[in-house]
Formats: C-alpha cells, sequence, structure tokens
C-alpha cells in the first residue's frame, strides 16, 4: 500500500471519476486504475461498484476510504508537528448541521483555535440542502453536513469526517418497547423533512411501514432530546453511540441493520482547500476518535 494509492481513492471519491481523479494526482487513467486493482489485491476486497457508470463506492471502499483519509491527514500535520509550516491563519466561513453542533464539532473547534490562535472560524448553524447551495454561490467557504442524497448543486466536493447512528429514542422507562410499539403508542417529532438527515429517516420509516402520529417538526436535535426527555413524543435522531449511551432516555436502534449516516466536510470544486480547511477536518477526525476512546483534549 502507497500513499499515493490513498490519495488516488481519495481523488475518485471527490471528483467522481477515474478521469478527473487522474489529471489531480498527475497519473494516466490506467495507472489510476492499477493503483485501485492494488488496493483492492491487497485487502482483497471491491472498492467500486462496477456495475454502475460512475465510480460508486462499496461498504468496504468506504470503510478504507475513510481510514486512507485519516492516514493522509496525518501525514500531511506531520510538516506542521516539526514547526516547519507557518502557523495557520485567516478566516473561514462554515456552516454546520445541529447534529454535529450538539455532537463532536464544540471540542473540535475548541482544540482548533488553541492549536492555531489565529485561525477565525465564522459558523453559522443550517440544513444540508441550504447550506450546499450557499457553497456553490460563494455565500459559505465550507459545510460540514450529512453526506449528499438526491439533487444538490453540481461541482460539489466533500471529504468524509465521521459515522454517526440513527436512533429511535424514547421517554426514560420504556426500553422494554420496540420500534413499532414506541410510534403506536407516542406523538412522533419529525426531524426536519428538509434536512438530508430528515430524508434518509422518511425514507427508513417507509420501507418499514411504520405509521407516524406527527406532532411536531423540529431540526434542532438537542430541542428533540428534550421534548422526548419530557415525555411529549418519541423521535428519530442521528447520535453516535456515546451520546446514545449516556442521554438520559430509551434508545434503540432504528432500522435492520441500524440505518447510518456519513457527516462530511463539503467544499465547491473550484475552491481548492485550505490549510485551515485541511486543520478543521483533522482535528474533527481526532476528536471523533477521542470520543470513541473515552477521552478529551481536556483529559489528555
Amino acid at each position: 500500500m502507497s500513499l499515493r494509492a490513498l490519495r488516488t481513492l481519495q481523488a475518485i471519491s471527490r471528483h467522481g471519476s477515474f478521469a478527473r481523479a487522474a489529471e489531480t494526482v498527475g497519473l494516466t487513467q490506467s495507472a489510476v486504475s492499477l493503483q485501485i486493482k492494488s488496493l483492492e489485491a491487497e485487502f482483497d476486497v471491491s472498492l467500486f461498484d462496477r456495475s454502475r457508470r460512475l465510480p460508486i463506492l462499496t461498504e468496504a471502499g468506504r470503510i478504507v476510504l475513510t481510514r486512507a483519509e485519516e492516514i493522509l491527514a496525518l501525514y500531511d500535520a506531520i510538516p506542521a508537528a516539526l514547526g516547519i509550516e507557518q502557523a495557520i491563519t485567516g478566516r473561514l466561513r462554515l456552516g454546520a448541521i445541529q447534529t454535529a453542533l450538539f455532537g463532536i464539532v464544540p471540542d473540535a473547534l475548541a482544540a482548533l483555535t488553541q492549536d492555531h490562535p489565529q485561525a477565525r472560524i465564522h459558523l453559522v448553524a443550517g440544513v444540508s440542502a441550504t447550506m450546499s447551495l450557499q457553497i456553490a454561490s460563494g455565500d459559505l467557504d465550507a459545510a460540514i453536513t450529512t453526506e449528499p442524497i438526491g439533487a444538490h448543486p453540481p461541482d460539489l466536493v466533500w471529504t468524509p469526517l465521521y459515522e454517526d447512528h440513527l436512533w429511535l429514542i424514547g421517554p426514560a422507562g420504556t426500553q422494554t418497547k420496540t420500534a413499532r410499539e414506541l410510534v403506536t403508542k407516542y406523538p412522533f417529532i419529525r426531524f426536519d423533512p428538509r434536512a438530508w438527515a430528515g430524508r434518509i429517516v422518511d425514507k427508513e420509516l417507509r420501507r418499514m411501514r411504520l405509521n407516524v402520529r406527527e406532532e411536531m417538526v423540529l431540526d434542532s436535535p438537542d430541542i428533540i432530546v428534550r421534548m422526548v426527555e419530557r415525555g411529549l413524543g418519541v423521535a428519530v435522531v442521528p447520535l453516535t453511540l456515546r451520546q446514545a449511551q449516556n442521554l438520559p432516555i430509551t434508545c434503540l436502534p432504528f432500522g435492520t441493520p441500524q440505518v447510518r449516516r456519513t457527516v462530511v466536510l463539503m467544499e465547491h470544486r473550484s475552491r481548492p482547500s485550505s490549510r485551515l480547511t485541511e486543520a478543521l477536518a483533522l482535528a474533527i477526525r481526532r476528536e471523533g476518535a477521542n470520543k470513541l476512546l473515552g477521552t478529551s483534549k481536556s483529559q489528555r
């Protein structure tokens, strides 16, 4: 396995084709294909679904890409760790979905500003679909969003940051209830259907043939959790495993297998990643890894 092969895999994911990836990494298209085949042979998996016209990552491909992004980010951070490069400065107009602000992002931003005090982050909250339009128009430099589903503006690229799962949450004391029993007994608090995460929830509800009695539509997971805590209904929200384990309410895996979503850092293809966005992505991945290990920077 070589770093160049990992960068090639990353380029294909970002640019959506072997040909454009070849231009980005400075190789021929046949050389790009050979590098992907070498990775597949090394890990004994298929990285792409070749039955489709455009390269679509398989589940194994997504796993390899996530680890490749982490390896490359750590490798690229070596010069800064050695003090060879200048401090990261500049201003980033960043959007973020509510669920990210509810979870990993605040600690990641705190670590980033501590490591790079001259960096300035102008942060706004929003839903993924709206922020994708703001990136396309130039109103945002980047956004932390759900991986796009359905229609979205052209020429957007994204870097995977972490995965979380969807959980059906209910009032405390309902641990023995099944998903069907919960949505039958309680009103349903719907995650804003304009959000891509909300569309994922609606699609799975239809697949499971669960008819819900809608009472509220909200886009803040923090507020949704509080409503559920007060016994006002049940809901489906994205949470990390650690959040689900620590909340004082019932949390049941949503879907079989449990539905997951990928949170990404989205940018526009015409505006190359800055050192600040790369540092932000690295900080978020590190914070995600720390939470899995049960540590944070304040504890280290």
